[in-house]
C-alpha cells in the first residue's frame, strides 16, 4: 500500500509541477487578451494548485503518522469548493448554483471551526485524525 500512496505523492508533484508552469505560462496571455480575462484564469489555475497541496500535506501526514488529519481533509475540500464558487462567479449567469455552492462553503467552515476548537487534542490527549489502516 505504501508503494501505491508513494506513486500518488510522485503524481501530484509532477501535477503541482505541472499546474505551476502552466499558470506562468498563462501570463503570455496578457499580450493578446484583456488583464481581467487572464487574471481570473490565473487565480482559478492557483486556486487549484492549492487544493493539490493540500492532498499533498494530507498524504505526507499519513505517511508520517499513519493517519489522516480530519482538517487536512476539510481544508482540502474548502480550497477546491473555493475554487467552484470563483469559477461560477466569474462565469456569470444563474445565481442559483452560486448560492448552493456558498451555503456548502459556509457548513464546511462552520466544521472545520468545530474540528478546531473541540479538537480531541485538546481534551484527551488524542490528534484530529482518522485512523486509515489498510
Amino acid at each position: 500500500m505504501k508503494g501505491v500512496l508513494s506513486l500518488v505523492m510522485v503524481t501530484l508533484l509532477a501535477a503541482l509541477t505541472g499546474g505551476a508552469l502552466k499558470t506562468l505560462w498563462e501570463i503570455r496571455l496578457f499580450i493578446d487578451h484583456p488583464v481581467e480575462v487572464v487574471l481570473r484564469q490565473v487565480i482559478v489555475n492557483t486556486l487549484m494548485l492549492l487544493a493539490l497541496v493540500e492532498v499533498f500535506k494530507t498524504a505526507v501526514t499519513y505517511f508520517r503518522e499513519g493517519r489522516v488529519k480530519v482538517t487536512f481533509i476539510v481544508d482540502t475540500i474548502l480550497v477546491v469548493m473555493l475554487t467552484e464558487v470563483i469559477s461560477q462567479w466569474f462565469k456569470g449567469g444563474d445565481w442559483q448554483p452560486l448560492t448552493v455552492l456558498v451555503g456548502i462553503l459556509l457548513v464546511l467552515s462552520v466544521v472545520r471551526i468545530v474540528a478546531v476548537r473541540w479538537s480531541p487534542t485538546l481534551t484527551t490527549g488524542l490528534h484530529d485524525t482518522v485512523r486509515v489502516d489498510f
